[in-house]
């Protein structure tokens, strides 16, 4: 017999629970909603219906890798991030709340150029350019990715929102700023930031995602540091450079900034209350 609703939503909560998942009933609903194909905010109100047996394997299926630390936007296959619904799987960096705050302080910032042209940097699935241009719809977008996993993702999700005007570049933000013109009214990143020694002990949903996304080198400030030196010259006069960092790091890249020529800079604290964004003007 075909199990209910009511009665998979117990099932998977108790698979999530015995893997030590955080989040067993926000988890559950996702699943059914998703891959047990019960619809979106229709849980609660389905609980008394039967649940097709190609559909119950499947979501338990899934609730079993969630349960093993798969990352639940993974399974989903999408995420949605500022009103907007990107793909995501392996391959490419979930897109996060305090990533949103990023966007938003960076769209605010860009409302006085006449021509918005921005640089997201290490894009992956393209989150911050598309976010940005959501908020800033007049924003011309350069997405520039190395990975060929997350580039894939960063061109279906550019796809999605064709009203945007964001374009994707694969290249390596390192190594070949010079094939980029200036000037560029704000360069926006969330680069890789975690210390490589920290990485071994991230959370086990953090290991699943691309070690090439999170890896900051020796010291975490690699990418900043070559954002400074490199990417700040092709600021325009009154451009700005809007990055998010990790914790503790804020003081650090606000000073690195300001080193190389940029004497406004703020930090922006989070919903967490962790300073998460710093900001650079010239």
């Amino acid at each position: 017999m075909d199990m209910t609703v009511f009665e998979l939503q117990k099932r998977i909560e108790e698979i999530l629970k015995a893997g030590g998942c955080e989040t067993p009933a926000f988890d559950a609903v996702c699943l059914l909603e998703d891959i047990g194909k019960i619809g979106r905010g229709r849980v609660s109100s389905s609980r008394s219906l039967s649940v097709p047996l190609e559909h119950e394997t499947a979501v338990l299926n899934a609730a079993v890798r969630r349960a093993a630390g798969e990352p639940l936007q993974y399974l989903l296959g999408t995420w949605d991030f500022l009103g907007l619904t990107l793909d995501v799987g392996e391959g490419v960096l979930v897109p996060r709340p305090e990533t949103e705050l990023l966007c938003e302080l960076s769209a605010e910032c860009l409302q006085s150029f006449p021509n918005k042209n921005v640089y997201d940097l290490c894009a992956g699935s393209g989150c911050v350019g598309l976010g940005v241009a959501s908020l800033c719809p007049s924003a011309k977008v350069t997405a520039i990715e190395l990975s060929e996993k997350a580039f894939a993702y960063l061109e279906r999700n550019i796809a999605r929102y064709p009203a945007y005007q964001v374009a994707a570049t694969r290249a390596n933000v390192l190594t070949e700023y010079d094939r980029f013109g200036e000037p560029i009214d704000a360069i926006l990143s969330n680069p890789p930031y975690i210390p490589t020694r920290d990485l071994d002990s991230l959370q086990r949903e953090v290991q699943h995602e691309p070690r090439m996304a999170l890896d900051g080198d020796e010291d975490g400030y690699r990418f900043y540091r070559v954002i400074a030196e490199r990417w700040l010259p092709k600021l325009s006069h009154d451009g700005f450079v809007a990055v998010e960092v990790g914790i503790g790091q804020a003081q650090t890249v606000a000073k690195l900034f300001r080193s190389h020529g940029l004497s406004q800079t703020t930090i922006h604290t989070d919903f967490a209350g962790i300073d998460r964004v710093v900001i650079g003007k010239r």
